[in-house]
């Protein structure tokens, strides 16, 4: 799990293509640190594991379904992507909760100055959608941001001055493709309400039922 706070800028150095998957080859420092064969790192917003370490450098392996749902499919050697450490218990929660699986990749499709700061416009399916709310929270790229406008087809980010200095969106334009990851709070909300009568066995969908404040109350939203 990751917060979507990024860490540091690591570069590409080698992709290895395999029959199925690849193998992703990444100059790094920071997040190299403490790390271990094993752990886990958030590439772009995807959880990948380490399966080799050299000096200021890992390796992780792609499967074919994460190339098929992410963006790291396309990227080349010399590239930089977004890198997170898996977040520890003790650590602050400075973004809000990722998991590090993507849900969609998407097209940044305007981009707005505001000062120093800007507006990014991404777009967006009806699948994602449904997990938006004004002021909440997306991952993009493996960033935490906060959804300040939604619209027919796409929502909008607010980028200040530091995330565009610490992360790849600084240098991203209209039509470059990036990963999504919807708050896993909002799925757990849509389950609940989508299934109230879970706790009790059922197997499938059990008929649905009327969400009223007794619901809501039971469940823990209100008190």
């Amino acid at each position: 799990m990751f917060t979507g706070i990024v860490e540091e800028l690591g570069t590409i150095r080698n992709i290895q293509r395999k029959s199925e998957g690849a193998i992703l080859d990444i100059q790094a420092r920071h997040v190299l640190s403490d790390a271990e064969i094993g752990d886990s790192i958030a590439v772009d917003g995807a959880c990948l594991t380490i399966r080799s370490l050299v000096p200021e450098a890992f390796t992780a392996d792609i499967s074919a379904e994460t190339l098929r749902r992410t963006t790291l499919g396309e990227r080349i050697v010399g590239e930089q992507v977004n890198l997170e450490r898996s977040l520890r218990l003790s650590d602050r929660l400075g973004g809000h909760l990722v998991l590090g699986h993507v849900d969609e990749v998407a097209t940044i499709c305007g981009w707005k100055d505001e000062g120093d700061a800007s507006l990014m416009l991404v777009t967006m399916s009806d699948n994602i959608r449904r997990y938006l709310a004004y002021k909440g929270s997306i991952t993009v790229d493996g960033i935490s941001l906060t959804v300040s406008g939604i619209h027919a087809d796409a929502f909008e980010v607010a980028l200040i001055p530091h995330t565009k200095q610490v992360t790849t969106l600084g240098t991203k334009r209209n039509g470059a493709k990036v990963n999504l990851e919807v708050d896993i709070v909002a799925r757990y909300i849509e389950t609940l309400l989508k299934n109230p009568e879970a706790e009790k066995g059922w197997t499938e969908q059990p008929p649905s039922d009327t969400l009223n404040l007794s619901f809501l109350a039971k469940h823990g939203y209100i008190s």
